[in-house]
């Protein structure tokens, strides 16, 4: 059994006992949370696809870690100008053990 996901404003496709990072989410780590937007439930060739969201289905997941990605590095250059930027960013996850998906 599958479901479609919807969290930090991306969809993600899991299943139970999978690990999955998604955008921060404000929680400590070991604790569960429930993911209500369900967009989709897939069991073998069954699917119940929701408009948008699935009535009554929820996933709960288990905060595994917290921490940030790799560091993304951004440079701008402007030929001839002078101009040259070196900027980096590292982007927060929370990495997610899922659990019980229920329709």
């Amino acid at each position: 059994m599958y479901a479609v996901i919807k969290t930090g404003g991306k969809q993600y496709r899991v299943a139970a006992g999978e690990k999955i990072k998604v955008e921060q989410i404000a929680a400590d780590v070991g604790q569960e949370i429930v993911l209500d937007q369900v967009l989709a439930i897939g069991s073998g060739a069954d699917l119940k696809v929701g408009t948008p969201l699935v009535s009554g289905a929820s996933v709960k997941a288990t905060v595994v870690s917290q921490g940030k990605h790799d560091k993304v590095r951004i440079f701008k250059l402007r030929r001839r100008k002078h101009y040259i930027k070196h900027q980096g960013h590292r982007q927060r996850y929370t990495e997610l053990q899922i659990g019980d998906i229920a329709a």
